[in-house]
């Protein structure tokens, strides 16, 4: 889906999907130079990483494996519920791996922030963070993110995975809903 297609439930479009993927490629190739000679763990955060997982392993030259997590503090509106609920946890053992978390967005950190905290008492070699965006207008608990792909506004933003109540996460461009959607 294309952002002209949906221009009525949309603000304006930050990011093209040109954009992002050029992004996307920059990051892999930082992964991979940080990375170099190690096999590293990419753990996805479903269902918004979905987008942004499988086109960096796919930029990525680096030998990796996937496992995946959700994990909820959001409900179906659009702030934090303050929440966090592991929803399905991972099927691998992280002991001794180098891990690096796939996020697609941080917003304020909370879920982020019990994510890390929870994998770091797993005893992972190494745990890092690649987040495909990243409101720092909006970060309530800070959490270290070594990887950005773009820092936005504090705004409601869909497309490239991520959602308003299951919708337009197959949105190409990136861009701010319209508040008629969601008010």
């Amino acid at each position: 889906m294309d952002a002209a297609e949906i221009s009525d439930d949309l603000t304006r479009v930050l990011y093209t999907a040109e954009q992002v993927q050029e992004r996307v490629n920059e990051l892999a190739a930082q992964i991979d130079a940080d990375y170099q000679g190690r096999d590293i763990l990419l753990i996805g955060v479903l269902n918004g990483a979905i987008m942004v997982m499988s086109d960096l392993a796919r930029a990525m030259d680096s030998h990796c494996t996937m496992d995946w997590m959700a994990i909820s503090s959001y409900g179906s509106g659009t702030k934090s519920s303050g929440v966090v609920r592991i929803l399905k946890d991972l099927t691998t053992d992280i002991s001794g791996k180098h891990v690096l978390i796939v996020e697609d967005i941080v917003d304020t950190g909370l879920t982020l922030s019990y994510l890390v905290q929870n994998l770091r008492s797993r005893e992972p070699a190494t745990l890092e963070v690649a987040a495909m965006f990243r409101k720092p207008g909006a970060v309530t608990a800070p959490v270290d993110v070594k990887y950005v792909g773009f820092d936005i506004p504090n705004e409601f933003v869909v497309g490239y995975g991520l959602d308003y109540a299951g919708k337009y996460r197959n949105l190409r461009d990136v861009a701010t809903l319209s508040p008629h959607i969601y008010s």
